[in-house]
């Protein structure tokens, strides 16, 4: 590890930014850095300006993604180099699209979860649909974390820096075990297989969803947050209370849980149309009218 990639994790950890947020930061700038084949210390307004279009035009990412890039190379700069001389308000910040995400209906889920490839593989499907855990905090998860006795699954510094407990069903305790006496994991529920006392990488558990949907024959756009999507949909079409859904998620304001209302096909059909509501004429009446 370079000195100057030492001094930012540094300077992230100083201001509690969570380890998911670090680990995008620095990808960020090692992007940034490579695009260039130059330390990002060399590097000023310009070069920023365009990698932003680089991204934007070349690579096509989304919005969202770029916002990200471009929040990673302002602390970069401003923080961990205090450097004044770039401007990031000056740079366009694409605005992100509204869009309600992609959810899988009860059969799909049995079709993804049934076209694992290994065990492993299948641990992580069940678990990211049976929790709604994130990407992040799947990776993250200890042996230690699995708490049999109270039947939850304890989610330690999720995002916002929050601590929270998802009950655990016995098909997914089962599961876990059957899958730790495959493994015998020492720390982590998913560690690195190059290096064991690490977890598996976030682009693991996403290749892991999207490997499986292909299999599956599903053509919807898939990736872990979709099983999560999914989980808080079910659970809305299944009666859940808001609050308590608010509380599994691990959103820190219910407006965030408020979209699965939206995307509950339950609720939606049960909305009455206001034309029901109305004493019509036939076709025939009207037109003699």
């Amino acid at each position: 590890m370079t000195p100057l990639r030492q001094r930012m994790i540094e300077e992230l950890q100083r201001r509690n930014y969570s380890q998911a947020t670090i680990e995008s930061y620095i990808f960020s700038v090692k992007d940034f850095a490579e695009h260039f084949h130059k330390s990002p210390a060399l590097l000023g307004a310009e070069e920023v300006r365009q990698y932003q279009l680089h991204l934007m035009n070349k690579k096509k990412l989304a919005a969202r993604t770029v916002k990200v890039r471009m929040s990673a190379l302002r602390f970069f700069y401003w923080k961990t180099l205090n450097r004044r001389d770039i401007y990031f308000d000056d740079l366009p910040i694409p605005k992100t699209p509204k869009r309600l995400p992609v959810v899988l209906s009860p059969e799909e889920v049995v079709r993804l979860i049934g076209a694992a490839s290994s065990l492993m593989h299948r641990a992580i499907l069940i678990l990211l649909y049976a929790t709604g855990i994130r990407r992040a905090e799947l990776k993250w998860l200890k042996v230690g974390d699995i708490d049999s006795q109270r039947m939850v699954i304890h989610i330690e510094q999720g995002k916002g820096r929050r601590d929270r407990d998802i009950p655990m069903t016995p098909i997914v305790l089962e599961l876990l075990r059957e899958y730790w006496r495959h493994t015998k994991s020492r720390v982590y529920m998913f560690p690195s297989p190059l290096v064991p006392e690490k977890p598996i990488s976030s682009k693991t558990v996403w290749n892991v969803v999207h490997e499986a949907a292909v299999r599956a024959g599903l053509t919807k756009r898939i990736g872990p947050h979709t099983l999560r999507h999914s989980f808080a949909t079910h659970h809305i079409e299944g009666g859940t209370d808001l609050l308590v859904l608010q509380s599994l998620l691990g959103h820190a304001e219910l407006k965030n849980t408020l979209v699965y209302v939206h995307l509950s096909q339950r609720q939606m059909r049960a909305a009455v149309n206001p034309l029901d509501r109305l004493t019509l004429q036939s076709p025939a009446e009207s037109l003699q009218s």
